[in-house]
């Protein structure tokens, strides 16, 4: 992002005491479509990869798939994080506790981010393509509806 954020404050405005979310400006909405297409890559990089029997490394991209797709929903609300635990501790305060998105959903994001990261760090323990084919479809059906929740 070349050293622009998207500042947790500055997109939030008032209006007669009640908050509200000013439309974003276009490189934000650049941003967003980024996180997106960063996100179809990572759905096609874990097929290509469990294809392969590379099943590790498909369950993390099928996690970075979701993950952009919560970046991406977050910074349309003008919230940008640091941290994974912190984009999905926002996901489930600000889309499943409210039910915008389902509680299965939220349920799926913390899978993926658990077995991303036996993927990622699991010494001898390993992903079985049958875990690596449940991340890439968890990851799909977080994917289209952070997309229907962004109307594209």
């Amino acid at each position: 992002m070349s050293g622009h954020t998207i500042s947790k404050r500055s997109r939030w405005t008032t209006y007669d005491d009640s908050w509200a979310v000013s439309p974003l400006n276009p490189y934000e909405r650049r941003v967003v479509t980024a996180n997106l297409e960063r996100a179809e890559q990572s759905i096609q990089a874990a097929k290509d990869l469990a294809i392969k029997g590379y099943h590790d490394f498909a369950a993390a991209r099928a996690y970075y798939a979701a993950f952009y797709g919560a970046t991406a929903v977050l910074l349309n609300e003008g919230l940008d994080f640091s941290k994974h635990s912190g984009v999905i501790a926002s996901i489930h305060q600000r889309f499943v506790k409210t039910g915008k998105l389902s509680k299965e959903q939220g349920k799926d994001l913390n899978w993926l981010f658990e077995i991303r990261n036996i993927g990622d760090y699991g010494g001898t323990a390993h992903v079985s393509p049958a875990q690596a084919e449940r991340a890439i479809q968890a990851a799909e059906s977080f994917l289209r509806a952070v997309k229907s929740l962004l109307n594209r």
